[in-house]
């Protein structure tokens, strides 16, 4: 099919040309003179990202699914009970990693396109007088549903309640496209992975630590050796790693974080929030539900669309993949069949974000859908005009 492919599922996202040029080069060895320059300009760059002054950064080669397991590995003993906060998919999933661990997990179940149980939250805090409770664990932008949960509050909830539980956040599809505040919110692990807002390729697993949990990694029993972040965060120092790092997609981090670096990170955050809100506008005139209820929590990398109750929302994928070579995320777990997701992350622009409603309206319309032909994209060039935004401001 000629033309680009236009990839806008919430992950992995656009890679662009800039970063590509970067990891075209021959493959360094990674024991050389060049790794500690490398190395030391990502760790820096990367605590701003996080926003941390002094966390330690950790780099797998792997997923952010690794990741999940390092942030518990390093921080656990089997037998340890942990709160899950569950409202989606990937939180759900995260609980499940915790418990392949050993671990005795309590999931908090809120419904789909709601934020966190944060009562839920509170009550068992409070219940767990003898504090046994070592962690809970959140995913900050739930992939499946469009949510962005309050980090903030949920450090409240642990401060108030007086628990020294250690906080662990899933970052995956929120780095780099919405704000994270790892010291602000007193984070004790943050994880995330390269394929979504720092515009990678999937292959490594990224970790920021406190100095609280790499203490209580020192009196975690979990069985670990590839993931133990110890030998990792002392080679880390040195600019090397204790295994075969994914050299060529640190040359494309590096580069992705110098793009982040100049073009700001409040501008990142707000061309995000801006794309974001252009593609809700548009969803608002298909007259279909946004499956995130709340519109303070509506995720700005991605928006979860039910279908109406007759269409097949798998349909409506198969059309625009196979007619026009967009592709869109599927419903997942028990939003299979029934919604879509629309990923606006990393690299992107208006344009590409009017491409993606139009092609979204040629699919809806030919899976049988009523909507009217242009409403979606007359309404997001509105959203995103000139004249529009300012005379909204």
């Amino acid at each position: 099919m000629p033309g680009r492919p236009f990839l806008q599922v919430p992950g992995p996202t656009n890679v662009p040309e800039r970063i590509l040029r970067a990891m075209d080069r021959a493959v360094p060895d990674h024991r050389g003179p060049e790794m500690p320059a490398l190395t030391g300009e990502i760790v820096a760059r990367l605590r701003g990202v996080f926003g941390t002054r002094d966390g330690e950064i950790v780099l797998y080669p792997g997923s952010g699914t690794a990741a999940w397991e390092a942030s518990l590995a390093n921080t656990l003993s089997p037998g340890d009970r942990v709160l899950a906060l569950n409202i989606g998919h990937f939180s759900h999933l995260y609980a499940q990693c915790a418990r392949s661990l050993g671990l005795a997990v309590d999931e908090l179940e809120a419904e789909w396109g709601s934020g966190p149980p944060l009562a839920a939250l509170e009550q068992a805090l409070r219940d767990d007088r003898e504090q046994r409770i070592g962690a809970v664990l959140m995913v900050h932008n739930e992939t499946s549903t469009g949510v962005t949960s309050p980090v903030a509050a949920v450090r409240q909830v642990l401060d108030d309640a007086g628990h020294r539980a250690l906080l662990l956040v899933d970052a995956v599809s929120s780095l780099a496209s919405i704000e994270f505040r790892f010291d602000a919110w007193a984070v004790d692990v943050a994880l995330t992975a390269p394929q979504k807002g720092l515009m990678l390729p999937p292959g490594m697993g990224i970790l920021a630590v406190s100095e609280r949990a790499v203490a209580a990694s020192r009196q975690a029993t979990t069985p670990r050796y590839f993931l133990d972040w110890g030998p990792a965060i002392e080679q880390i120092h040195r600019g090397y790693f204790p295994y075969t790092p994914a050299t060529l997609l640190l040359f494309g981090l590096r580069e992705a974080l110098r793009m982040l670096d100049e073009e700001g990170l409040d501008a990142v955050y707000a061309r995000h929030a801006r794309l974001a809100e252009a593609v809700r506008t548009a969803v608002g005139q298909w007259d279909l539900e946004i499956l995130c209820r709340d519109p303070d929590q509506r995720s700005n990398t991605t928006t979860t669309i039910v279908v109406p109750a007759d269409v097949d929302s798998d349909e409506v994928l198969r059309i625009a993949v196979e007619r026009y070579d967009l592709s869109l995320g599927v419903g997942l777990g028990k939003l299979k069949g029934r919604a879509f997701r629309i990923g606006h992350l990393g690299s992107l622009n208006e344009l590409e974000v009017l491409a993606t409603i139009a092609g979204v309206e040629l699919a809806l319309d030919e899976a049988g859908v009523a909507i009217t032909l242009g409403a979606g994209v007359g309404a997001c060039q509105r959203a995103l005009a000139p004249t529009t935004a300012a005379a909204v401001r």
